[in-house]
């Protein structure tokens, strides 16, 4: 893998990569070696002639189960000891992924993503190799990869260079437990609905002003739970 930013995806389906991640900033700065991606099928681990990856659930129930061993043997052999790179399982029972855990990942020399399938994975890899899980949300996907993705996506245009211009992010959503403003371009009327007359008028400091606004507005109407948490937070 390259010395810079990397992630390796640990997965049933590795042709799912890099999907989307190969287009647009993420696809440009992976041609330019910005990040590396690494996708590695947990099949070619399995021991039997079948390929098996997963078997059925001890103490009964629907559905099948990824296997310790196989998964293991996957992990061990992409994050080796010494391997400062977190080990992350997508999992709908993680922790919700967050704007500051991203930045912590962005920050770090990379990440390896392990997605399940199945109805999940066998808990004593997961506490054996010492998982962290995250989540993207009170939903379920069919698999993990859909989840890598999107995480992959929100870390990668936080590498140095890849959005360009470095304030570009600095009024998003989630960045000071805000959601973000409303956001206005040409045409000045469009279906008879003008464009605020604050963001034309050249006045910055009001701009700025009415900006925050809107974006207290915002959180407060649609996110209550992120307007307590900045409440508490505001000095």
């Amino acid at each position: 893998m390259s010395e810079g930013w990397s992630a390796t995806v640990l997965t049933l389906f590795p042709e799912m990569f890099p999907g989307p991640l190969g287009v647009s900033l993420a696809g440009r700065a992976l041609e330019a070696g910005t990040w590396a991606l690494e996708a590695v099928d947990i099949r070619s681990f399995a021991t039997d002639r079948h390929r098996s990856v997963d078997d059925t659930p001890a103490g009964g129930g629907p559905g099948m189960v990824m296997r310790a061993d196989v998964v293991a043997a996957a992990v061990d052999k992409v994050h080796p000891e010494g391997d400062r790179r977190p080990l992350i399982y997508l999992s709908p029972r993680g922790a919700p992924l967050t704007q500051k855990r991203v930045r912590e990942l962005a920050a770090g020399p990379g990440v390896v993503l392990l997605c399940g399938r199945f109805e999940g994975l066998d808990q004593r890899v997961i506490e054996g190799r010492q998982m962290e899980e995250i989540s993207l949300g009170d939903f379920v996907l069919s698999g993990g990869e859909p989840a890598a993705l999107a995480l992959l996506d929100a870390v990668i245009r936080l590498l140095p260079g890849v959005m360009g211009k470095e304030v570009s992010g600095e009024d998003e959503s989630f960045e000071g437990g805000l959601l973000e403003y409303p956001h206005y371009t040409r045409p000045q009327n469009f279906e008879g609905r003008e464009i605020p007359p604050v963001l034309v008028s050249g006045d910055h400091a009001k701009v700025k002003a009415w900006r925050r606004e809107r974006a207290e507005e915002t959180t407060r109407q649609r996110r209550p739970d992120l307007w307590e948490k900045f409440l508490r937070k505001r000095p």
